[in-house]
């Protein structure tokens, strides 16, 4: 069995399911550990599902995916935008990686259109709530593999 992939998960998503259900649906980080779990298990790969609202903690938890893990998945949040910090974690570990938003930054406020995490990993999947983990992981199962 190959190592586990990373879920890293940026600030405030531990509120999902009451912060703005509108913009971020009604499922709590609990649903979508669980429904990660479930699509990891039916690609051959078993998850660690992480959560800070600390940056540092963020990189730590980078810098162990790249040294523990075959791969990233990152819902960096509002450090999607600010986090220098986070690009360079994730360009300085040798594992592919892919960033995930439960929204469409692009459609939101301005600030949020430029992303310092999409500069560093492998491709972006965002606007399908949820389901942009499920995307996310199936794209990076699909790296993982072919690099096998």
């Amino acid at each position: 069995m190959t190592k586990p992939i990373h879920i890293i998960n940026g600030p405030n998503l531990n509120l999902l399911g009451t912060r703005e259900p509108e913009i971020y649906g009604s499922q709590t980080l609990a649903d979508i550990e669980v429904m990660c779990a479930e699509v990891a298990e039916a690609l051959d790969h078993t998850i660690v599902f992480v959560q800070s609202n600390i940056e540092g903690e963020l990189v730590d938890f980078i810098q162990a995916a790249g040294r523990d893990g075959s791969g990233i998945v990152i819902n960096p949040a509002a450090y999607t935008h600010t986090s220098i910090a986070l690009h360079d974690a994730l360009k300085a570990v040798d594992v592919p990686s892919v960033e995930i938003h439960l929204s469409q930054p692009a459609k939101r406020e301005s600030f949020r259109r430029r992303s310092y995490v999409a500069e560093a990993v492998h491709g972006t999947v965002s606007g399908f709530g949820a389901d942009s983990y499920v995307l996310g992981l199936q794209a990076l199962s699909n790296l993982i593999d072919t690099n096998d």
